[in-house]
């Protein structure tokens, strides 16, 4: 290999390298709530590796342990981010056990900080893996933590990730590298099939009730409906149906009359269905997860 050559593979490896750099942007998420202290010293572990970071919530309302919400709220927000920023996701019900910690480098550039238990299913799949390292807690770990066994968020991802942020430490220094996937909880993944759109319910619309589904607006044209018409619509929870009617399709709840049952596309331009001014997944009974199926067909 000669010495030109050498240097194009050196040059692009920095290029490379600079593209994908920390940005100082560290955004935490968890299933901690804000009734106590368990956030505030996440932060203030992030605040004493570097002041100088720019720290922001994503959501610390995630149901406690619910592992399927948090992967969801990541795919929700992480695109709108600049490349380079980097999430810290604490939902861990086996804290302690010998599932990894592990820091996930997307093609997209952004890195994620979290156990592998799920929590990057639909991450991974949206953004692309570029590299996954496990957290070496012998490097990477709070200085006098080792006897806590069940604060991880603090005293290793909070730590990892804000070292990350702040350039303390480098993708290589988090640990060895792995091989390039993630461990994914299985789920109804978006389909046409005979006519009949097929997804699964993923989240919901919280403060509203209404029910969001994965079925993306390009995949949902196959169906050819137009607004103003009704779409038969099935949720199911596992194998027994839970809903099964006749929806109006809007652009707008405007187009509908107060207390009817719409189906629209949300800010995502995913498929959903809502009770004008209502609550649709209150009055139905139908909630959200991997377990939570719908049909769509004319």
């Amino acid at each position: 290999m000669n010495r030109k050559t050498v240097l194009l593979l050196i040059h692009g490896w920095l290029m490379a390298t600079a593209l994908f750099a920390q940005n100082g942007v560290l955004v935490f998420q968890s299933d901690f709530g804000l009734k106590d202290g368990a956030v505030s010293a996440m932060k203030g572990v992030a605040v004493g590796v570097s002041p100088t970071l720019k720290i922001f919530d994503l959501t610390h309302d995630i149901p406690a342990y619910d592992i399927w919400e948090a992967a969801y709220r990541l795919l929700q927000t992480a695109p709108y981010y600049p490349e380079g920023t980097v999430f810290v996701s604490v939902c861990d019900p086996g804290v302690g056990t010998d599932r990894k910690s592990v820091v996930l480098l997307t093609q997209s550039g952004h890195y994620f900080v979290t156990p592998d238990n799920g929590t990057l299913t639909l991450i991974a799949e949206k953004l692309g893996i570029q590299e996954v390292r496990e957290i070496d807690e012998a490097l990477n770990r709070l200085r006098n933590s080792t006897e806590s066994y069940t604060f991880h968020g603090r005293d290793v991802y909070a730590y990892t990730g804000a070292r990350l942020a702040a350039k303390v430490i480098s993708l290589a220094q988090v640990g060895k590298k792995l091989p390039a996937e993630v461990w994914k909880i299985p789920y109804q993944k978006p389909a046409f099939e005979n006519g009949v759109l097929k997804g699964t319910v993923p989240v919901l619309d919280v403060q509203y009730g209404n029910v969001w589904t994965n079925i993306p607006k390009p995949l949902f044209e196959q169906l050819g409906a137009k607004t103003g018409e009704n779409l038969r619509i099935r949720i199911f929870n596992k194998n027994k149906s839970v809903f099964k009617g006749n929806v109006l399709f809007v652009n707008t709840f405007g187009e509908s009359k107060e207390g009817g049952n719409v189906a629209y596309f949300n800010s995502l331009l995913n498929f959903s269905v809502a009770v004008n001014r209502g609550d649709f997944a209150r009055k139905y009974k139908i909630s959200s997860g991997p377990d939570w199926r719908v049909e769509i067909s004319r």
